[in-house]
This record gives C-alpha cells, structure tokens and sequence, in this order.
C-alpha cells in the first residue's frame, strides 16, 4: 500500500518543525499539534474520535517522527492503548496514554512513556486466567521513572490489580505483543534507513587525500553493507506488517513473520551501526553530530518488546516445528 504523497509531507513537517522550535523531545504543544491535526489517533475508529487510518499511514507517521528525531509516545497510545481500549469496549478520549501489563505482584516494568502519560491501560491475567482491560488515571499507580540508553521513559508501574475490568480474549493479548513487536521494528528500520542516508550524504561530501570518502573502495563496501542490511530488514518488516493489516492481525504464521522481522532488525542494527561510525570516523562519536541519535535509537529500540536472542529462537521453533516438509510453505505463506 502506498501511503497519500501529501500527508507524508505534511507528517514530515509536522516533526521536523518540532525539532527545530523545541527539540527532541514531545511536549504538551506537540500533542495538542497532532490532536487538531487527526495524527494523535491516526488508526481509532472514526465513531470513537479516532482518524481511521490504518497500519501503513501510522508507520509512515513512526518513521517520520525518528528521522526528525523527535522522541514521543505516539505508537504506544494510539497502536496498542487506545486500540486496546476501543477492543475492550472502553471510551477513549484525548488524554495520553501508554500501556502496563501487569505480573502476579501488580507490577509492569520497563513501560514506555507511563511517568510522562496522562492515563495508564492495565491489562492483568486473573486467578481464572480470564485476561482484563482497565483504563485508569497515572496517579492512581505507583510510578518508578525509567529510561532507555537514548533517554525515552522506560517505567516501572505498580497498582492495586481493580476489582473489576473489561474481559478481552487470550488472542487480544497475544495481537498486543505482536503490535508492541512490530512497533519497533518500524522505528528500528526508520532508525537504519535515516543512517543510511546521513552515511551517503558524509561520504559524499567529506575530501579525504583529495577526494571524497565515497571513493574509497573501503569506504564503498561499508556503506553497501549497511544498505543492505537496512534493506533485508525493512523488507521482513512490511512483509509482516502486509501479512498483519491483509488479514486483521489473523495470519496463520503472523507471529513467525513477526519473529523474522525483529530478528532480521536486531542482526541488522549491529552491521549498520558499526559501519555507519567507521564511515563517519571521529566526528561521528560526538555529542554535537546527530548520528548518534539513530545509531542508539536502533540499538536501544532492537531490544524492547522481546530480545533479539528471544525472537531468534521464535525463528529456530516455528522451523523445527515446521519440518522438512513445511518449511518452504512456512517461509513463502
């Protein structure tokens, strides 16, 4: 699918003022920005105040936020909290919101964007095993502020589990991961494909013994091999993302895809990271120069949602189950 030229342009520009006025990081202005823009619900359904949009505009909406380098909460409240809450049943309304999914102990960690969200979705399994849905306001949890290695909120959440939620099925649950997954694996990509593009631009324009970088047989090789692996990454991802949205997140291998996507991001990263601050040699390491902002955002973003190892054993068990026999099928479904 191919997203509307315009409102790519116009996603592009709504962050890319952003980080010129104010910065990396998301503020109440940025909010109330997207809110009257229709971007801050992009995929709600039109009948609860949402856009309807789908997957593909809100990808290209998560990938033009990295490349401007604009860090901001925005999958997580409308891909996985407000698209949980409208699944549940339960009203949404403007207010931010991320998600928590809570142990036995009424404890989540490592959740995005909660100290900085304005409501909490809890989702807890019962002693029946019966999985529920509450929207609750942040100061009735208890929040323990958190971060990622590029300074994104990354919080512990503690709550009394309520006495009462909304009921949603095992295979909601098992959808909000696979999203969760994918979320990254688009911002990893937009991460990679940003390097890229900086890696070209620097080799291009840098003389060095009087002649520019992108000359140099080595400098050819490395820039070759993060397109590459930019590629092979971006690829697996919208082939999951295709499979998700064509089917209503029901593929019969979608998690497979999805492992192969996370897997073939987490793999990629390193490569792409390596060559990209060998290509940029010392001016690349310092704080004033953005690659850094990409080249840790794709390695802190690879590891969220799931390990790398974890989603490569995901690979390895769906092959062995798969077998001789249906491997091929497994692959090309």
């Amino acid at each position: 699918m191919t997203v509307d030229a315009e409102l790519v342009a116009m996603m592009n520009a709504v962050f890319a003022d952003h980080r010129t006025a104010h910065g990396p990081t998301a503020g109440p202005e940025l909010w109330d920005q997207l809110r009257a823009l229709g971007l801050a619900r992009l995929t709600g359904a039109e009948e609860s105040g949402g856009s309807g949009a789908g997957w593909h505009e809100a990808a290209e909406l998560m990938a033009a936020a990295v490349r401007s380098g604009v860090r901001v909460g925005l999958p997580e409240h409308d891909l996985l909290a407000c698209w949980l809450l409208e699944v549940a049943g339960i009203a949404v309304d403007d207010n931010t919101r991320t998600v928590a999914l809570l142990d036995e102990s009424g404890t989540a960690t490592a959740v995005p964007w909660a100290s900085t969200a304005q409501r909490i979705v809890l989702v807890w399994r019962t002693q029946t095993g019966e999985h529920r849905v509450a929207d609750v306001d942040a100061a009735a949890v208890r929040i323990t502020a958190g971060a990622n290695m590029i300074g994104e909120p990354r919080d512990t959440v503690s709550a009394d589990v309520p006495a009462d939620g909304a009921t949603v099925s095992e295979a909601t649950v098992t959808t909000l991961h696979l999203k969760a997954a994918l979320v990254r694996a688009v911002q990893v990509c937009a991460a990679m494909d940003t390097i890229l593009e900086l890696a070209v631009e620097h080799s291009s324009s840098r003389i060095q013994f009087g002649r520019p970088l992108a000359k140099f047989q080595a400098i050819q090789h490395m820039i070759s091999d993060i397109a590459a692996e930019a590629t092979l990454a971006r690829t697996a991802t919208e082939a999951a993302l295709t499979a998700a949205v064509d089917t209503t997140w029901s593929a019969p291998h979608l998690e497979f895809l999805v492992a192969v996507a996370r897997s073939c991001c987490g793999h990629a990263a390193s490569v792409v990271v390596r060559n990209a601050h060998q290509v940029f040699g010392a001016i690349g390491t310092t704080a004033e120069h953005r690659l850094h902002e990409y080249t840790r955002a794709a390695l802190a973003w690879r590891g969220e949602f799931g390990s790398v190892r974890s989603w490569d054993e995901r690979v390895t068990t769906a092959a062995l189950q798969a077998g001789g026999a249906g491997l091929w099928e497994l692959i090309t479904s």
